[in-house]
């Protein structure tokens, strides 16, 4: 069956928006006719070689909608039903899976390899980071949807698949953030406006946003940011002078950048800890020498998917949400079309956004 999808031909072309040939779901497969779908920072890194999986591939990981039709074997889940898409599904056997540590399961991505659909000239099309949510619709493993839980729109329950998940998991599960700390959030796209209302939540006393752009100060006070910086050569001495000199007790980075990593180490108090969302290139080598790492007494962490397991956490932020304390609409900056993709990609190049999401 023919659906219109954004399709990446190869790494560094950009997108094509095109029709694809989308198989019925086989065994263990389920049919989703797609409500929404975010445009995240990590589909750019497929498109740039950053993250580097099979192509041509359809793009798309966070997303949600509607069953359409299930494979044999499938009982648990009936055309009708609502569905997020979750991009990393654990194995359940691997090493990182029998510690609890299913966001680092070795197999998740294993998925991006298979044969997800074809060009209208037959040519073989893999499903990015396994559920090709940039397409009206997608066929994907069972093991890739998980229910939309009661009281959230199914549009704005795209989210929860990925910046959501990554944001909150960030400040609860890696920085385990405690009622009171002082917190700083470097930059304030969807993941880091995720992680902001996430500090809020976490009863933060303060939270320090930062970006290169002034434009998205209205967008981190309304998520709960207490003070707002524009990224500059003295943002780390500038959050000392907000924290009595101290600095803050964490710092979550949210853009993968070496020289933010070190600012976000930098505007830590001594004992402090800094956790890495941001997916970087190998090119970005942050540097520290052996005496302030004792010195400074900080800790630095990376931090895979929010730490978060989808099945454990999706519950919990479906009550934060029906309770008013998660506002998934603020994430979201502007509503586009399947085609508007590409200028979506662009305009994150460029520093701009929350969250573009594409409703279908």
């Amino acid at each position: 069956m023919a659906v219109r999808a954004a399709v990446l031909p190869a790494v560094g072309s950009p997108l094509e928006i095109t029709g694809i040939e989308l198989p019925d779901p086989g065994p263990g497969q389920v049919r989703v006719r797609l409500a929404a779908a975010g445009v995240c920072h990590s589909d750019l890194s497929l498109c740039n070689g950053t993250m580097r999986l099979p192509v041509p591939a359809v793009l798309g990981h966070e997303g949600a909608g509607t069953v359409l039709a299930v494979g044999e074997g499938v009982t648990h889940l009936a055309p009708g039903d609502g569905v997020v898409l979750n991009w990393a599904p654990s194995c359940g056997s691997c090493h990182a899976c029998s510690l609890g540590e299913v966001w680092l399961c070795a197999n998740a991505l294993n998925g991006a390899a298979r044969v997800h659909a074809r060009t209208g000239e037959g040519a073989d099309l893999h499903p990015g980071l396994n559920v090709a949510a940039f397409a009206e619709e997608t066929v994907v493993p069972v093991d890739c949807v998980l229910p939309v839980p009661d009281g959230v729109p199914l549009a704005d329950a795209a989210l929860l698949g990925c910046a959501v998940l990554t944001g909150y998991g960030a400040v609860h599960h890696s920085a385990r953030v405690r009622s009171g700390e002082t917190v700083a959030v470097f930059g304030a796209g969807g993941v880091g406006l995720a992680a902001i209302q996430a500090a809020r939540i976490a009863g933060a006393s303060k939270i320090v946003a930062v970006d290169v752009s002034p434009a998205k100060e209205d967008l981190a006070r309304a998520a709960g940011a207490t003070d707002y910086l524009v990224a500059s050569d003295t943002t780390a001495r500038e959050i000392r002078g907000l924290t009595g000199k101290q600095g803050v007790d964490v710092a979550v980075e949210c853009a993968g950048r070496a020289v933010t990593i070190r600012t976000a180490w930098d505007s830590t108090r001594r004992g402090g800890r800094t956790t890495v969302v941001g997916i970087g290139g190998k090119d970005q080598q942050v540097t520290f020498n052996a005496l302030e790492i004792f010195h400074w007494g900080r800790t630095l962490s990376g931090c895979v998917y929010g730490n978060s397991d989808p099945a454990r956490d999706l519950p919990v932020l479906a009550e934060h949400v029906r309770a008013g304390r998660l506002d998934l609409s603020a994430l979201v900056t502007e509503r586009i079309s399947l085609d508007g993709i590409p200028a979506a990609f662009e305009n994150m190049l460029a520093g701009k956004g929350g969250r573009a999401l594409v409703v279908f």
